[in-house]
């Protein structure tokens, strides 16, 4: 039975295939103990993985999302029953304003921020460059890349001596899908992005990377790519599946963890075994 499209960003209630993200199979063990993380994106998909991985390890997050209302409160919920403390934020990251607003939430309910995970994204699938309007280029920019520097930008005050940034860059940041085409630049500039804050923070004992995923089964697919698409999605990979929320989590976990504590300026693939250069 095929999947039903959604309108993006889309919802895990709507999906007839639901992803795995680690909640009836991850094990903490104290690795983020104590750490207060914000989490962009983290309702469902890769965010909502983090969020379970990171509150199991011992964190509390502050969970920031646009309108999936009931997506958030689950995976709040889940955080909780974790015993750590869930802050849910909803609204729109392509407003500064917004941005700041998340920061200050956090700081406000955790007194200082750790871990600073940008995972929040808008894709849309597009045959032509024609058919790409100016408002939707902007609007890609404005959640993907723009959104990071000005919640990096306003974090950075809270931020002491091994906190951690971790932004969600993509396989197509090193091979961009051509039909993904705003998507696949904003990626790129993401990993630029990772790699000159690593540089510009270090001094300051403040660790930047990012994790880049390949095709990854989430709300975000059936939302904005066509049926076709999404039936074949992930089965060009070596693995030959599409992968879970799950199996990136622990990326994020590593990188926030004081065991990355000489690790900055990393790009992590996790991408079912297609190679990033």
């Amino acid at each position: 039975m095929s999947e039903p499209q959604q309108q993006p960003p889309g919802t895990l209630d709507a999906m007839r295939r639901k992803p795995d993200h680690g909640e009836d199979s991850y094990r903490g063990s104290g690795r983020l103990a104590g750490k207060k993380a914000v989490i962009t994106g983290g309702d469902s998909g890769i965010g909502r993985a983090v969020a379970i991985a990171f509150a199991r390890e011992g964190a509390d997050v502050l969970i920031s999302y646009l309108n999936e209302h009931d997506d958030a409160t689950d995976t709040a919920k889940l955080v909780e029953d974790a015993g750590r403390r869930a802050v849910l934020v909803a609204g729109d990251l392509a407003d500064r304003a917004h941005c700041i607003a998340v920061i200050d939430k956090a700081v406000e309910e955790f007194g200082t921020i750790d871990v600073l995970v940008n995972n929040a994204a808008y894709q849309m699938t597009h045959e032509t460059v024609e058919e790409i309007s100016d408002d939707e280029w902007q609007h890609t920019f404005d959640v993907n890349i723009t959104a990071m520097f000005r919640l990096v930008q306003a974090a950075l005050p809270h931020l002491g001596e091994q906190a951690s940034i971790i932004n969600t860059s993509s396989i197509n940041a090193d091979k961009p899908r051509p039909t993904l085409l705003p998507y696949a630049t904003t990626k790129g500039a993401i990993a630029n992005l990772t790699a000159g804050l690593a540089q510009l923070l270090g001094e300051r004992g403040i660790r930047v990377n990012a994790v880049a995923p390949g095709p990854i089964w989430t709300p975000l697919i059936p939302s904005t790519m066509p049926p076709e698409q999404v039936e074949k999605f992930g089965k060009d990979t070596p693995l030959g599946r599409p992968g879970e929320p799950k199996e990136v989590a622990p990326a994020f976990v590593l990188l926030a963890s004081d065991e990355a504590s000489y690790i900055s300026g990393a790009l992590i693939p996790v991408t079912g075994g297609k190679p990033i250069l």
